[in-house]
C-alpha cells in the first residue's frame, strides 16, 4: 500500500517534520537534476518527497537497478561488494550480541548475501523484505523466505524477531522514523537489536537519485531517538572500498526503556562546514594514498 502524504507534507523534513528549509545543493545523479535541502529545524539533509522520483514504490520495483547498475539480474559485482558487507556485518555482531539470533529479519535483502551469512553464522531463521523482483527470486532460489513489501510481512503471521538488519536502506525511505517506529513496535522482540548501515555524509559522494535523506553520525543518532531506540554501537568505516575513508556508518541499537521518553530532538549543527571539510580531507587523501582510498573492487567474470 503506498503511504498517502498530502501536499504540503511532501515538502516536510523526514525527521522533524518542519516545513522551514533552504536549498543545500543542487547536483545531479544519473542524468536527473536533484535539489537537496537542510531543514532549519534540525540539519537534516533530505530530497523533497514531491520532487523526488524515488519516493515512488514502484521506482524501486521497475527502475532502480536498471539505472544504478544497468540490470535488473544480480551482477557479480552486486554480489562481491554485498558478500564483503555480509561478512563485516557479521564480525560486529560477533563482538556485540550477547546471544546469537534465533530469528532474523533483513529489510531491503537484495540478493539474500546478508541472510545467508546469518544462517551459516548464526544458524539463524531468516526472512527477508525485498521489492526488485529479480532480486527476491534469485534469493528465493538460495532457499530464503523473502516477502515483497513491508504491508506483506506485516499481514502475513510474521511473528517477531531478534536482530533487525537494514543495510544501506534507511536512506531510501520516505518516513524512516515512521518505518523505525514499526519496527521496533510490532517486529523486535524484546531485547532485540537492530543493525543499520547508511552512508556517511561527511566522507560518502552521498547525492543520489534514490537517497532521500543523508545522514550525519549526528542525525542518524537522532533518527533512532525519535524512533524509540538507543544507541549502542556506532562504527564509523569504509568496508569493502577504502583504508582511509569513513564512507559508511554502522549502528546496533535496541528499544529505549518506556521509563526514558523521546527526547526533543538536537539540531545538526554546522553540517555544510564539516561536509566541506571532510570533502576536502578525502580529495588530499586520494592524492596521497590513491591505492589505500579507494580499493579495487576484483574483475569478475559473467557467468
Amino acid at each position: 500500500m503506498k503511504p498517502f502524504y498530502s501536499k504540503e507534507m511532501l515538502m516536510d523534513c523526514l525527521l522533524c517534520g518542519a516545513d522551514q528549509k533552504k536549498i543545500f545543493a543542487r547536483v545531479e545523479s544519473y542524468g536527473f537534476p536533484l535539489v537537496y535541502y537542510q531543514c532549519e529545524t534540525c540539519g537534516l539533509i533530505f530530497q523533497s518527497l514531491e520532487e523526488s522520483r524515488a519516493a515512488d514504490l514502484e521506482f524501486y520495483r521497475k527502475t532502480y537497478r536498471r539505472i544504478y547498475q544497468a540490470s535488473e539480474e544480480p551482477t557479480p559485482k552486486d554480489l562481491w561488494v554485498q558478500e564483503q558487507r555480509a561478512q563485516h556485518l557479521v564480525d560486529i555482531l560477533n563482538h556485540h550480541l550477547e546471544s546469537s539470533p534465533e530469528r532474523v529479519l533483513d529489510i531491503g535483502a537484495s540478493a539474500g548475501v546478508l541472510l545467508q551469512y546469518f544462517q551459516q553464522s548464526f544458524g539463524s531463521e531468516v526472512v527477508g523484505v525485498e521489492p526488485g523482483d529479480a532480486y527476491r527470486a534469485y534469493a528465493e532460489e538460495a532457499g530464503i523466505k523473502m516477502m515483497e513489501s513491508m504491508d506483506d510481512l506485516l499481514v502475513s503471521d510474521h511473528g517477531k524477531f531478534d536482530l533487525v538488519s537494514m543495510s544501506h536502506v534507511l536512506e531510501h525511505l520516505t518516513d524512516p522514523v515512521g518505518e523505525l517506529k514499526k519496527i521496533r513496535s510490532e517486529l523486535l522482540n524484546e531485547g532485540g537489536k537492530l543493525l543499520l548501515e547508511v552512508p556517511n555524509f561527511y566522507a560518502h559522494d552521498s547525492y543520489e537519485l534514490a537517497h532521500l535523506a543523508c545522514f550525519t553520525p549526528h542525525s542518524l543518532g537522532e533518527v533512532l531517538k525519535q524512533a524509540g531506540f538507543k544507541l549502542v554501537f556506532l562504527k564509523k568505516h569504509g568496508v569493502p572500498r577504502s583504508k582511509l575513508l569513513n564512507l559508511y556508518l554502522t549502528v546496533i541499537a535496541k528499544s529505549s526503556s518506556k521509563a526514558e521518553g523521546i527526547p526533543p530532538i538536537k539540531k545538526d549543527q554546522f553540517v555544510g562546514l564539516k561536509r566541506n571539510i571532510s570533502m576536502l580531507y578525502r580529495r588530499l587523501i586520494q592524492k596521497v594514498f590513491p591505492h589505500k582510498a579507494w580499493l579495487p573492487i576484483p574483475v569478475i567474470d559473467q557467468v
